[in-house]
């Protein structure tokens, strides 16, 4: 089997499918991993073989009105106006992403595509005649009465009303349906249909393959999704050899556990307010603290007792921990689950409400401090509830051996070889 492996966005977007190119590797199929042009360096680590995607709208991940708006979550009109203007831009982007991708999957001899939401690569399946399989690195994308969309910040509705709530992401896929459908005429060769954009079905109309990279133990599964939709459990890269470097290994060293803190990309759109806040968030709590400025930037002041680096391998570092302060972004979530440590989630926007949720329901976190809410007292607490919540911590040790077991990557690979014999 030779598999195309489609995704595009950020880190959080990428590994989960790099994890999945390296257990079908190790299974013996061939794969081809298209992904932004950034990810090369992660793709070559894992031995993966790569082609790069144009950019496209991880161009506007540092634009000051789109930091504003995911900052307050895209509430109130502002927030509405600027989701808005902000499709509008990414269209021409994504045209150059598209274009890419036509070029690469037409010469990609896969006898699978598999691809995120973020890009409609099932039309190059379709050219190439063979299965499409969506992989949802996050819930909400298959429709549900069980519950509403977990994707989007919605006040409490009547039951009835879960399924068409999935409407409002499924309107965000159709958004960049006329560009889709030009390059699928003019790049691809295909011709318009009814029932092109939809990820979930094939031209005949049947169920495609579903593979949610999440654990059951964590997100509800809806007793009425189809056969078709499988929710294997987190996609985990194999850990990596890598040398910390001797400054954090001292640093480790010198004390107690310490916490970790990052918001990735979400450090919001006042970083030094942000960096301000958890600075004296981790006095008041009396920790040690691990920090990460990420791509977010966030900017703290110089802190006794808190070491600040760029980044760091989540895997590595965080059976290495006391808690694990976060923005909620899928991949770090499930990486705190893995190791086994309590987490604070600090959630923007998108799904990272969810996770906040979920991780709290299931007993391995104190309830969220929204970003928009964010303040040190509230921070502080959150932190010592992590550090010294012994029932947490417990909590936190079981759960962790759970979700270790459980090897998503590892199904996700079986039900790709399963569909393709």
């Amino acid at each position: 089997m030779r598999a195309l492996l489609v995704t595009h966005g950020t880190r959080g977007d990428v590994q989960p499918v790099l994890a999945l190119a390296v257990a079908l590797r190790r299974a013996g199929h061939g794969v081809l991993m298209a992904a932004p042009h950034s990810a090369a360096a992660m793709a070559a680590e894992h031995g993966v073989e790569f082609a790069g995607l144009d950019e496209g709208p991880n161009r506007l991940l540092d634009d000051p009105l789109l930091r504003q708006a995911v900052d307050g979550g895209y509430r109130g009109l502002r927030g509405k106006v600027t989701a808005v203007r902000t499709a509008r831009r990414i269209k021409p982007l994504m045209a150059e992403v598209l274009r890419d991708l036509g070029r690469i999957g037409r010469d990609s001899a896969a006898d699978v595509v598999v691809h995120t939401p973020a890009l409609p690569a099932q039309h190059v399946a379709e050219l190439l005649g063979v299965p499409a399989v969506l992989a949802a690195l996050q819930p909400g994308w298959v429709p549900t009465a069980a519950f509403p969309c977990p994707m989007l910040p919605l006040p409490r509705l009547p039951k009835s009303l879960n399924r068409a709530t999935y409407l409002l992401v499924g309107a965000t896929l159709r958004a960049y349906a006329g560009i889709a459908d030009r390059w699928r005429g003019d790049q691809l060769g295909l011709p318009r249909r009814r029932g092109a954009h939809d990820p979930l079905r094939d031209e005949h109309g049947r169920d495609r393959l579903v593979l949610q990279a999440f654990s059951a133990l964590i997100t509800p599964v809806a007793p009425d999704w189809a056969a078709a939709v499988r929710t294997t459990g987190f996609w985990f890269l194999p850990e990596a050899s890598w040398t910390p470097p001797p400054d954090l290994e001292r640093f480790l060293s010198a004390g107690p556990p310490p916490v970790y803190l990052g918001f990735g990309s979400m450090a919001g759109r006042d970083t030094a307010r942000t960096g301000r806040i958890v600075a004296e968030a981790v006095r008041a709590a009396g920790v040690r603290a691990v920090l990460a400025t990420g791509r977010g930037g966030l900017a703290p002041p110089s802190t006794p007792g808190v070491h600040i680096i760029d980044q760091v391998p989540h895997q590595w570092l965080f059976p290495r921990v006391s808690a694990v302060v976060h923005h909620g972004g899928a991949g770090t979530t499930a990486a705190a689950l893995a190791a086994g440590v309590p987490q604070v989630v600090c959630p923007f926007v998108a799904d990272q409400p969810h996770w906040a949720q979920r991780t709290h329901a299931v007993g391995v976190a104190p309830p969220p401090v929204r970003q928009q809410r964010l303040t040190a007292t509230a921070l502080a607490e959150a932190v010592t509830a992590a550090v010294h919540d012994t029932a947490m911590r417990r909590r936190a040790r079981e759960l962790g051996a759970d979700i270790r077991a459980e090897d998503g990557v590892t199904q996700a690979a079986a039900a790709l070889e399963h569909l393709v014999r």
